[in-house]
């Protein structure tokens, strides 16, 4: 661009990869639809799995959206922000990633196709937002209200959520654990899944064999024979740093005149080792956890006080601790108090040769531990995806109350009310709005086609059976169009509502964008090879 005195004017630093326009909207959309296409095929109860495989060699077999998307490396701007609607649903709803990425996608491909008959994005953005805010009004309105004390169908929500998720075979045995867990944890109405419940797992038994335990279970014991397996009103020390006796190292400088010198020196150490040790005892502790070394200088004297002692205890296993008995983290020794102790009603490791302490009966908490049994790692794995997922929706049901039919028929519900809306709307907006509707349509279409049935038979069927059936929902074993409600196929209000509401911001966020700068990527300048680190002398 010319500039003053014919000077070329440089505005952007042409180090910068720029793309506008249409291009750049082609491109981000391009991204998009991409990553919703390699989730697509996962979605429904009858959806394929991924295989991930790390640069360790480790290998990951799921259908959850929100894990298939985080294990992938993904480079370009847009589809970084696709994934990042997988990590909103799944905090907010816990459930429903893929059907977010794959609305997203189909929003993005339906305004694609109306740009390219003219229609402005500004449009389409306005267009999205008002049937954005119809259809959460349509889902509010269709919305069932359930008693959170209705176990039987909170127990249909979790079985729902599992289905799909290679364990139906112990669908109902896990369903009734999500169920059990969630009530043990609740308090006043509100419920903590993250912290309040472990999910611990074990290689070996079946699926169910997956048990529910009261407390906090760790794979752990006392570290001698003669402690006590068993402690009742236990108050706990949490030791989160070396608990040995540090000799003097041979490399350290000691100036002495003789060898009584010396061992007056050592014997000190191990005075002021016994003063550290006597500090934790004189808090009244009775139960000691440490996540670092122990050694057996130190063992002696817990057993000599009559306490359970453990170390090399996991970091995730010391925050549950924390949070369930109150204790604080130690991390230096010699300021340890009363105060920072932990309390549980009982400490007991019930099998003398069973490597596990079960940790029961808190103050304040309500923690519970999810026992997972499978025959191999990548069995427990997946089960713990589907736990993650299953009380993630039953806590929704619990909190808000509220259930929609499943099987597709709330996407058809909120799809024909936004055709009817947008016939009252004049201007562009009306496309818009009947894009959107095709987009949520998308969802039953792709659960039809993972499944194997026609997918225009099906959804013809689906609106022509929802006029008379309000419930009205794709049978995956048969392809018939049947009532929902009464085959127990339900899902939480929640997690359709967060599903729009993410797939559209993300969506308008990417139609707004016109113009794309993009820093190319530079290798490191070359150096003389007397500079190059590798070649420095390290002696």
């Amino acid at each position: 661009m010319a500039g003053y005195g014919n000077q070329p004017l440089i505005i952007v630093d042409p180090s910068k990869q720029r793309t506008t326009g249409k291009d750049a909207l082609s491109m981000n959309i391009a991204s998009a639809k991409a990553v919703a296409s390699i989730v697509k095929t996962t979605l429904g109860p009858k959806g394929m799995d991924k295989m991930l495989v790390n640069i360790m060699g480790d290998i990951t077999l799921t259908n959850d959206g929100a894990t298939i998307l985080d294990e992938m490396d993904i480079e370009h701007p847009t589809a970084k922000m696709i994934v990042e609607i997988a990590k909103t649903q799944e905090k907010m709803a816990g459930d429903g990633t893929t059907s977010a990425v794959v609305m997203a996608g189909a929003l993005l491909d339906k305004a694609q196709k109306l740009i390219e008959t003219g229609v402005h994005p500004t449009v389409l953005v306005k267009g999205y937002a008002m049937a954005t805010e119809k259809a959460l009004s349509v889902l509010n309105d269709y919305a069932i209200t359930v008693d959170k004390n209705d176990n039987e169908m909170l127990e249909k929500i979790a079985n729902t959520s599992i289905t799909g998720k290679a364990s139906e075979m112990a669908g109902d045995h896990l369903a009734k654990i999500c169920v059990d867990a969630i009530y043990a944890i609740e308090y006043e109405g509100q419920v903590n899944v993250d912290d309040d419940i472990v999910i611990a797992k074990e290689v070996g038994g079946t699926i169910h064999d997956t048990k529910l335990i009261n407390g906090i279970s760790i794979r752990k014991e006392a570290l001698h024979n003669e402690m006590p397996r068993r402690i009742e009103n236990a108050k706990i020390a949490l030791i989160d740093a070396e608990i040995t006796f540090s000799q003097t190292s041979t490399n350290s400088k000691l100036q002495v005149d003789s060898a009584d010198q010396l061992a007056s020196f050592k014997e000190q150490e191990k005075a002021n080792f016994r003063v550290m040790i006597q500090k934790i005892i004189d808090t009244g502790a009775n139960a000691v956890f440490c996540s670092k070394k122990m050694d057996d200088y130190a063992l002696h004297f817990f057993k000599e006080a009559n306490m359970y002692a453990t170390r090399r205890v996991k970091d995730e296993d010391m925050n549950v601790l924390s949070h369930s008995t109150g204790a604080a983290l130690i991390r230096n020794i010699n300021e340890i108090t009363s105060d920072d102790l932990g309390f549980a009603e009982l400490i007991e490791q019930e099998d003398e040769h069973e490597e596990k302490t079960y940790i029961k009966g808190f103050k304040d908490a309500r923690t519970m531990t999810i026992l997972i049994k499978g025959g191999s790692e990548h069995v427990t794995d997946n089960i713990e995806r589907v736990f993650d997922d299953a009380l993630h929706v039953v806590k929704a049901v619990y909190e808000d109350g509220k259930i929609v039919p499943g099987g597709g028929a709330s996407e058809i519900e909120v799809a024909q009310a936004l055709r009817n809306y947008a016939s009252s709307i004049e201007g562009r907006e009306q496309l818009a709005i009947i894009a959107f509707a095709e987009a949520i349509e998308e969802l039953p279409r792709v659960i039809a086609e993972n499944c194997g049935f026609d997918v225009i038979d099906t959804l013809i069927n689906l609106r022509a059976k929802h006029n008379t059936v309000k419930n009205a929902g794709l049978d995956i074993d048969t392809g018939d169009v049947v009532d929902m409600l009464e085959r127990g196929i339900v899902d939480p209000l929640r997690v359709k509502t967060q599903a729009i509401k993410s797939a559209s911001e993300s969506a308008i966020l990417v139609l707004r964008v016109d113009d794309m700068l993009r820093a190319r990527e530079q290798s490191m300048m070359d150096v003389a090879p007397e500079h190059n680190p590798h070649n420095y002398d390290m002696a």
